[in-house]
């Protein structure tokens, strides 16, 4: 009889176990990821009317650039942050600042002041606005995340007073910024077609919007001056000639990721904008959009 065997007659007669070979292991399957959450849908609020702004909202008059990625919004805000009454902070994001009920009865409590999920929202994001407004000690706060004209409408529904500035370059300018930012992220025909949602919801944005003021890249990197006289003047804020000479003022802003930080940038000063692009060299994916901006026929 061999060992196993005997081992196992003298367990049995012990104890009664025995001893068994261990079935091979299964291979380890990979771990998948759970399925991705679907895109939460816009809550439920109510647009502040004139007269309960003064309860509603903090702010008087925020500034929201509407612009594509790419396309300087980063340079305007700087130079608007040299002024002495503009803050314009890096990018806040504040459309990703949700709000959530932890039971029945807390979102029974809001109901009952009258505050559903959005409206708690509209709160938050006013607070954390003006409380960059209050720290910079300034009086107009101007605000340029790229991605705030994907709602544009919300915020105009949040802030029914606010402004709007639209920063517009040649949409075949702001794909090749685009791709040449992370070109191991994105080929040239992928950033185009990224780039191109922004370009349609900033241009959407201006189409619905009445009393907005429109910038285009190429002019502010011409003649920075001239540009910003138009701009301050639609503010209501006299030009100061600080503005273009914005590194001197303040470096303190550049966040990596949160706006461009590059060289460029962190000169401080305006620098030329790139030759516009040959006919040629426009991706047909473009040229609708270049056509509705003025840039080709």
């Amino acid at each position: 009889m061999s060992l196993m065997g005997n081992l196992n007659r003298a367990l049995s007669a012990t104890t009664g176990l025995q001893v068994r070979r261990a079935a091979p292991a299964a291979p380890q399957q990979p771990r998948r990821a759970g399925p991705k959450p679907g895109k939460r849908p816009t809550p439920v609020y109510r647009c502040p009317a004139p007269g309960d702004l003064a309860t509603d909202r903090l702010l008087r008059q925020p500034v929201f650039i509407m612009s594509p990625v790419r396309s300087g919004s980063t340079l305007l805000r700087m130079l608007l942050n040299a002024h002495s009454r503009l803050h314009s902070p890096h990018e806040l994001h504040i459309r990703r600042l949700e709000v959530d009920f932890g039971s029945r009865l807390s979102q029974r409590a809001m109901s009952a002041l009258d505050l559903e999920r959005g409206d708690l929202e509209h709160l938050l994001w006013d607070r954390v606005m003006h409380r960059e407004l209050v720290r910079s000690g300034k009086d107009v706060i101007v605000e340029k995340t790229p991605s705030n004209a994907f709602v544009h409408r919300r915020i105009s529904d949040c802030w029914p007073d606010a402004r709007f500035v639209f920063l517009l370059r040649h949409p075949a300018s702001i794909a090749r910024s685009w791709h040449e930012s992370d070109p191991g992220k994105r080929s040239f025909d992928e950033a185009a077609a990224d780039a191109l949602r922004y370009m349609k919801a900033v241009d959407n944005a201006r189409k619905a919007t009445t009393g907005g003021h429109t910038v285009r890249y190429e002019d502010l990197t011409a003649d920075a001056e001239k540009e910003l006289r138009r701009l301050c003047a639609f503010l209501g804020v006299g030009f100061e000639p600080s503005m273009l000479d914005y590194g001197r003022k303040d470096d303190t802003q550049m966040v990596k990721g949160l706006g461009d930080w590059r060289d460029k940038i962190r000169s401080g000063q305006v620098q030329s904008g790139r030759a516009l692009p040959a006919e040629d060299e426009i991706p047909e994916l473009l040229r609708p959009m270049c056509t509705a901006w003025g840039y080709s026929s």
